[in-house]
């Protein structure tokens, strides 16, 4: 990975390690949610819910629009996509991995019989 593909990663994973920023995502994948709409569902000031979504935004996992005075959030399935494609590579190694010690415990197996 590069340093921009790093600090994108970085970027996403950090939006997503929070809670109350998986359930806003989780909403505007589902649909299109004004930020004052989204506000409303949780038990903290307008202004921290802005917070969370211009973390998401910044991570590429939200996107806002204006539409008079609303601000519209929507998902973007592209960039979830993407932490799914970064947690299979992930997996990859980590099944390499676990393929090469069987190989070596197969290996010494077979040297002691």
């Amino acid at each position: 990975m590069s340093g921009d593909d790093e600090d994108r990663a970085d970027a996403l994973f950090h939006a997503l390690s929070d809670r109350t920023r998986r359930d806003i995502l989780r909403r505007v994948l589902a649909g299109e949610h004004s930020v004052s709409a989204l506000a409303a569902n949780y038990d903290m000031s307008f202004a921290a819910v802005q917070k969370h979504v211009a973390v998401l935004e910044k991570s590429g996992l939200l996107t806002k629009r204006r539409s008079g005075r609303e601000q519209l959030a929507s998902g973007d399935v592209a960039a979830v996509r993407s932490v799914a494609s970064m947690l299979t590579e992930l997996e990859q190694v980590w099944r390499g991995r676990i393929a090469r010690i069987d190989e070596l415990i197969a290996s010494d197996s077979t040297k002691e019989g």
